[in-house]
């Protein structure tokens, strides 16, 4: 079976949605990397529990700074592991549950250098998934997350400091086989974080660079407005 690391970058996650994310990643990966942004609370002694995890720490956080050295540095550390598949998943996503039956088949196949998955963003809880305007799964389609290490591709990001993407551009103009496995987005699953985390996407995105305003405001409609889809 060819090795599966999955990457990731962590900052405070340790009373969010971390250890459900690397019990997950446990049944699948053979080796997880970590790279702690500057963690200020007990997410360095969360990761370090489990033994799959290989763990980096930076003293400085960066990710609201320069994402795109941030997540150089990440791909830097996986490769040097030397890596066959690189899964590529933040700290508050999962693949559902059969990925652990399913991704064996991915990594034999021999077809396609990369998998795309659709991403399922829970809104105000975990059995409900928004699905209007860009929030729907269906009209953002497929994002690669799941590579085979190249090591002759150039690893570099663009010069952006958000919305940088999590792989190298090279790696994401590679053909890419679209599995129906579902990833389950946690981050706006907490109504009490909505709010800050609007102010947050804004905030780092003053002229609307990234995604438009509408997208940004949608952040906050009343219930009545948002369509959500139950996650089954």
């Amino acid at each position: 079976m060819p090795k599966l690391t999955a990457m990731m970058i962590v900052r405070n996650e340790a009373d969010r949605y971390l250890e459900r994310c690397l019990k997950s990643l446990s049944a699948y990966a053979d080796e997880i990397v970590i790279l702690d942004d500057a963690s200020t609370d007990a997410t360095p002694e969360l990761c370090a529990s489990f033994p799959s995890v290989k763990l980096y720490r930076r003293e400085t956080s960066l990710f609201l700074i320069d994402e795109s050295r941030l997540r150089q540095e990440l791909w830097d550390y996986t490769a040097a592991t030397n890596p066959e598949w690189i899964l590529a998943l933040d700290a508050d996503e999962l693949l559902e549950d059969r990925a652990a039956r399913e991704l064996p088949y991915l990594l034999q196949q021999d077809l396609f250098p990369a998998v795309g998955f659709r991403l399922f963003d829970c809104w105000g809880g975990e059995e409900y998934y928004r699905v209007d305007g860009l929030w729907s799964p269906w009209l953002r389609g497929f994002s690669i997350y799941l590579v085979k290490y190249q090591p002759h591709l150039p690893a570099a990001w663009p010069e952006q400091a958000f919305h940088c993407g999590r792989l190298p551009l090279a790696y994401r103009r590679l053909p890419y086989l679209e599995s129906d496995l579902r990833i389950k987005h946690l981050g706006w699953a907490n109504p009490a974080e909505i709010r800050w985390k609007y102010k947050r996407a804004v905030g780092r995105d003053p002229t609307f660079k990234y995604q438009p305003r509408e997208h940004y405001e949608s952040i906050l409609w009343p219930p009545e407005k948002i369509q959500l889809e139950k996650w089954r």
